[in-house]
């Protein structure tokens, strides 16, 4: 049984005599049905939305650009990290070349730092958006979204160590398979423990760290806007942009604020066993529990697409008949546009009073 980052049962804590025991079939079972489950839900959820956001491109805000590549994201770890482990799982071993098991790697590493900085870079856009609407209505014409970039490219060139980290090799005689040999034991806990803090750790803490500011933001907003009302003043123009804030754009900050919780609910138990298998020899990997908590990260590929359908209010008219929907929905385009055309002016106009 092979994992995500590094093979922990078979790569990291066992010989290479290990390679030719029997594995537990009943725990491979289990295993495969949940991978198949997690496969088809993933696809099948992501090709639709993508397929919905494909066809309104034109009419895109800024945020659905950041879920149609988060979408992308949750694609490619479908398609490269769930169905090679899927097939991995159903063969007991790695059927391929050199090269392939260096490719699947490489991919299966992309998809989790697309789908960690993907959502870091919506975080970020919804800050800028609501503690610096100006800059955001600056950047909003440029061609190529800044963000979206930067995560990809991250992506590609973190996953580079993968390459060669990971080779066909010989676990027992005659009996190949697609590991990475470490130096024990500061071998895997230093590789295991640098993947936690650069695809997990770092990301969570910039996306708690953006939505602090964002609630106290809106909270000083709203106490400014209270006061004023309970004393019967009139509202500053700065105090009134709270209105605009609150119905355009804290819809789209919740929705973030969801999606990040469930990315930190899907992916701890993952790299909680991770770095628990690496640091204790006697970790109990070889039960059904420490598989489920393994496969649990998979089931965020599934859950952003639905969470995004819930909030825009598209979730069944998409799963019934999602070729019958033709009516574009502009509402949340205009609504952010008209938002951050007023907080122009409102900043313009308190600069003059």
């Amino acid at each position: 049984m092979s994992w995500f980052i590094v093979n922990v049962s078979n790569t990291t804590l066992e010989s290479p005599l290990s390679g030719g025991e029997p594995r537990d079939e009943r725990l491979a079972q289990v295993e495969i049905a949940l991978l198949s489950v997690i496969f088809i839900t993933a696809g099948l959820l992501n090709s639709a939305l993508l397929s919905l956001l494909w066809k309104r491109r034109k009419q895109l805000s800024r945020m659905r650009v950041f879920v149609f590549h988060l979408c992308v994201a949750d694609l490619v770890v479908a398609l490269f990290q769930v169905c090679p482990q899927l097939m991995w799982d159903i063969t007991d071993r790695f059927v391929g070349p050199d090269i392939l098991c260096r490719i699947v790697k490489y991919l299966q590493v992309v998809g989790m730092f697309a789908s960690s900085y993907m959502i870091v870079a919506m975080t970020i856009d919804r800050y800028q958006a609501i503690c610096n609407p100006m800059v955001t209505f600056q950047r909003r014409r440029a061609r190529w979204n800044g963000p979206v970039c930067a995560a990809w490219c991250v992506s590609f060139v973190g996953s580079l160590p993968q390459i060669f980290i990971f080779s066909r090799v010989e676990v027992a005689p005659g009996v190949y398979d697609c590991w990475a040999q470490f130096v024990k034991p500061w071998g895997p806990r230093a590789y295991v423990t640098w993947t936690t803090l650069v695809i997990f750790a770092l990301p969570v803490l910039v996306v708690i760290v953006c939505q602090v500011r964002i609630c106290h933001t809106v909270r000083s907003n709203f106490h400014v806007k209270t006061q004023h009302v309970a004393a019967g003043q009139p509202l500053s123009s700065r105090a009134s942009s709270v209105a605009g804030v609150s119905k355009a754009r804290v819809k789209t900050v919740r929705m973030t604020v969801v999606i990040v919780l469930a990315y930190i609910t899907c992916w701890t138990p993952f790299f909680t066993v991770q770095l628990w298998s690496v640091w204790d020899v006697d970790a109990p990997i070889q039960t059904v529990t420490f598989t489920i908590l393994m496969l649990l990260a998979n089931l965020n590929s599934c859950a952003n697409p639905c969470i995004y359908l819930l909030f825009s209010g598209k979730l069944p008219e998409t799963l019934v008949a999602l070729d019958c929907v033709r009516q574009p929905d502009r509402k949340e385009s205009v609504l952010e546009d008209a938002t951050m055309v007023s907080s122009l002016y409102i900043s313009l106009k308190s600069l003059s009073d």
